[in-house]
This record gives structure tokens, sequence and C-alpha cells, in this order.
């Protein structure tokens, strides 16, 4: 018995909705810590996940939305404090 996908299915789409979703998770996390790391690589997965067709769009979004958010506080908290991290 040979099992295919549905023809509407296109194969990749599942890694997509998973970069979707990471980029999400990494861009919020990347607000608290690793925000230099954490926001290009959030900008990244959801600009790959959206390229693949990701049926989570909003997420993908949100995903970069927040990676560019990333780099915006570090860099406001770069020029506050003269240093290329912060703290608490």
């Amino acid at each position: 018995m040979h099992l295919t996908a549905p023809a509407t299915a296109r194969p990749g789409t599942r890694d997509a909705d998973g970069m979707a979703v990471a980029s999400f998770i990494l861009g919020l996390i990347g607000l608290l810590v690793f925000n230099i790391f954490l926001g290009p690589v959030a900008i990244a997965l959801a600009a790959v996940a959206l390229w693949r067709g990701t049926h989570r769009k909003g997420r993908a979004y949100l995903g970069m939305g927040l990676g560019v958010a990333d780099l915006l506080v570090l860099l406001a908290f770069m020029q506050a404090d003269n240093t290329l991290s912060w703290s608490f």
C-alpha cells in the first residue's frame, strides 16, 4: 500500500510552521536576554517561514516584529549606558 500526502499539503509546510512558532518564541525571549543574538535569529526564521509558505503567518509576522523590537531594545540600552550589553 502506497500512502501519499493530500494534494493540498506542500512538503515543508510543517517545517515552516515550526519556524514561525520558533521565531515568535525566540523573539519573545530575546526581549529579556541575548537580544543581540536572538533578535536576528527570530527575524531570519520568520523570513524563511514566510518564504516557505507557512500557515501561521501571524506568528511569523509577530516573530519578525519581536526580533526587530529586540534590536531596538538593545539599541536603546546601548545608547543609555554606552555598552554592548545591558542588565536590570
